[in-house]
């Protein structure tokens, strides 16, 4: 691997995280959502983005599945292949953020410390870690796209919660069962936190 060169430098820009923030009219934030395959996480991000745009709220949706098809499409699943997927998608998420965007990624990222090194790209209050907690009983019934049995069967390797852990978050900033509640509910539920943070409100022009 090419080591870094020191001739990189950061460019400093004009144009500020404050001055999109004033321009949207919305504070910005990154809502990461993590779960087993099948949780649904993918499902409220999109829906969560629908409610926003209704709003005239700036959003994205970053789908890990998505970017396998090209941002990440040179990796694969082994355990040192999915961090650097999702360092990736941290990276890409952070520069959404930055252009006051409401970034929403939906992406299994099962490891506990690399959630936590995604967490320190951004400045506190900024990353909200969403658990989508669904019991693995319920997301194998589910099955959207016949992972699981393929995994069961031996078909897939590091497969998380059948051939490869799932660290479940410590003290994430939300936690949605969604083996008991409705997609709509779980909307909602995001919705007022978001609310009760102001972050969908109209940006203060002194900060």
């Amino acid at each position: 691997m090419d080591k870094k060169s020191n001739d990189i430098v950061w460019q400093k820009m004009k144009v500020n995280k404050v001055d999109y923030e004033q321009l949207n009219g919305h504070k910005s934030c990154v809502l990461w959502f993590t779960g087993l395959s099948g949780s649904g996480k993918s499902t409220i991000a999109t829906e969560l983005s629908k409610v926003l745009m209704a709003r005239k709220v700036h959003s994205i949706v970053l789908d890990g599945d998505n970017l396998r098809h090209g941002l990440t499409k040179d990796l694969g699943f082994s355990q040192k292949d999915r961090r650097e997927n999702i360092r990736r998608i941290g990276e890409v998420a952070k520069l959404f953020q930055q252009a006051g965007f409401i970034v929403m990624t939906a992406t299994i990222s099962p490891y506990l410390d690399l959630r936590m090194m995604i967490r320190n790209l951004f400045e506190e209050g900024e990353f909200i870690e969403i658990y989508v907690k669904c019991s693995i009983e319920e997301c194998v019934r589910r099955d959207p796209k016949g992972l699981y049995k393929k995994a069961k069967a031996g078909q897939i390797s590091n497969f998380t919660g059948i051939s490869d852990a799932y660290e479940e978050p410590v003290i994430p900033e939300l936690t949605i069962e969604t083996d008991k509640r409705s997609i709509q509910d779980s909307v909602e539920q995001i919705i007022g936190y978001l609310e009760s943070l102001g972050f969908l409100g109209q940006v203060d022009s002194e900060k």
